[in-house]
């Protein structure tokens, strides 16, 4: 996202843009990508619930929050486009608020990987979760990404 200190991201977030609604999808390659032709749009505001309810010392990545939304509301899956836009909203509002603070940091995306697109980067995400005791690791020499390590081990069950 570009110019962040622009945008009302809490507006943002309220905006609900007709959502929650199942869409039946019917590109053959997207049905066999996802696992099904039933595709669930969560709004911006259930991805900050729902990443607000990670504790401390504990992580969850965006395809789990997928995942639980999908089996909530009876979906094959969610689309991940507007997933991804979505958390990163959850995320800029809850910076741009002095308090009510989703724990965004908390939310990683594949594979345990920090989000790039949070306030701060991946510099402020890392410092925040190294904060509550997680090691971040590097990997790549050109491409450089940071990761949970063993973020396994204390990823948050929704259920």
């Amino acid at each position: 996202m570009a110019n962040e200190n622009k945008k009302d991201f809490n507006a943002m977030l309220r905006d609900n843009k007709d959502m929650p609604k199942v869409q039946t999808i019917t590109d053959q390659k997207s049905i066999e990508n996802y696992g099904g032709n039933k595709m669930y749009f969560a709004p911006p505001i259930d991805y900050d619930k729902v990443m607000k309810k990670i504790p401390y010392g504990k992580v969850i990545m965006v395809g789990k929050i997928r995942e639980y939304f999908a089996e909530l509301s009876g979906a094959d899956f969610t689309e991940p486009i507007t997933a991804g836009i979505f958390v990163s909203i959850a995320a800029w509002a809850s910076y741009q608020r002095d308090n009510d603070e989703t724990p965004y940091w908390r939310t990683l995306k594949a594979n345990g990987e920090l989000n790039e697109k949070y306030p701060g980067g991946v510099e402020a995400q890392k410092a925040k979760l190294e904060t509550e005791g997680h090691i971040i690791i590097q990997k790549g020499r050109t491409n450089i990404r940071y990761y949970v390590k063993d973020y396994e081990k204390v990823l948050f069950d929704l259920k």
